[in-house]
């Protein structure tokens, strides 16, 4: 797809959160959903006329890739949300991720993947895949990825440090697990690839090694999500770049100038307006209300939720950079506050694409 549909959909003054998992959760059985591909297309299906706009985004679970992955090793299901890796994974494990591309994936992944394909093959929508961010995946898989990642920054070397070796090869690992999972999603119809990087941050990266001069930002984050780029860029699949973790200037404008996303999204600490100035004008800037906080009217009241969407949208228009407003990241559903998270998502669409039927693509020509 050609960046003017992005520039375009900015200008048109689409206001669009990502709330998947809300509509998923007013289905009566949620959890047998997330198991049945053509359902939870439909859900997406939903979800995207809702909020008016011909972007199918799909549910976003981040635990997806770390559960093919153990399953690709033989680790035992019922572990895999507190698994870590207390070794090294030896090269061997690396290879045989890198080699499965065509083997089967697990129910809840194949779901996802078909709801995928339900978009591309039976709507009007563009088909947006999904995966979590070859950083953040490696941050899953280590107890202490904050500390391996310190020690590398600080100069120790894999060679000489297990910590080290071990971020490296989960990293490796990561790497393949995401690349498998967005190849399947490219098979399926997927033709934008949001791409979930939030632990690429500066809680797990300090901003002061990297300015005094240490590669971990370029080692763990940068170069793999350049190749998963490349990846997607040879496939003509556009990549949606998302962040909503705590970051200076200088990794937003690495984002925005290096991976060079059609769509950019970054968290409610991040002020658009001025990261605008670092980042292409050709690069959308999505969101960033902070939606995580719409649970909790003491937190954020109803009332503020429209003037914050007004504030943004005028200062973006100063700005003079193209700009989606939206959710920060995907908006949850919390049993006890729902009729609370809907009324402020609600409020987020006044004015502009209210409940209006989703805007098709003509003649799917995406």
């Amino acid at each position: 797809m050609k960046r003017e549909f992005y520039l375009q959909l900015a200008a048109s003054g689409l206001r669009m959160p990502i709330g998947t998992d809300l509509v998923l959760h007013e289905q009566p059985d949620p959890e047998a959903v997330k198991l049945d591909g053509e359902a939870l297309g439909r859900v997406v299906e939903a979800a995207a006329a809702r909020y008016g706009t011909p972007l199918a985004f799909p549910l976003m679970d981040l635990k997806l890739e770390k559960a093919d992955l153990l399953r690709l090793l033989g680790a035992p299901d019922a572990g895999v949300d507190g698994f870590h890796f207390g070794a090294p994974p030896p090269e061997e494990d690396i290879e045989r991720v890198r080699s499965a591309a065509q083997r089967e994936f697990a129910p809840r992944n194949r779901a996802h993947i078909d709801s995928v394909r339900y978009i591309a093959e039976r709507t009007p929508l563009m088909p947006v895949g999904m995966a979590i961010g070859p950083f953040s995946l490696m941050t899953k898989l280590m107890a202490d990825p904050i500390t391996a990642v310190a020690m590398a920054g600080a100069g120790a070397t894999a060679e000489a440090e297990p910590l080290v070796l071990l971020a490296e090869r989960t990293l490796a690992l990561a790497e393949c697990a995401v690349q498998r999972s967005v190849q399947a999603q490219i098979r399926a119809g997927a033709k934008a690839m949001l791409i979930c990087e939030p632990a690429a941050n500066r809680v797990y990266i300090s901003p002061k090694q990297v300015g005094s001069g240490a590669g971990v930002f370029e080692q763990f984050v940068m170069q793999p999500n350049l190749r998963l780029r490349r990846l997607l860029e040879d496939a003509g699949v556009d990549l949606i770049f998302h962040d909503c973790g705590e970051l200076t200037a200088e990794m937003v404008q690495q984002f925005g100038v290096r991976l060079r996303p059609v769509i950019l999204s970054l968290g409610s600490s991040r002020r658009l307006w001025e990261d605008a100035a670092v980042i292409p004008r050709d690069v959308v800037l999505f969101g960033n209300l902070p939606t995580k906080n719409f649970y909790s009217d003491a937190a954020l009241p109803l009332e503020k939720v429209g003037e914050m969407a007004a504030e943004l949208t005028a200062r973006m228009r100063q700005a003079g950079h193209p700009h989606i407003l939206g959710s920060e990241c995907d908006v949850l559903h919390v049993p006890e506050a729902a009729a609370t998270i809907r009324k402020k998502v609600d409020r987020i669409l006044v004015p502009g694409a209210g409940l209006e039927p989703a805007r098709p693509l003509r003649d799917k020509g995406f």
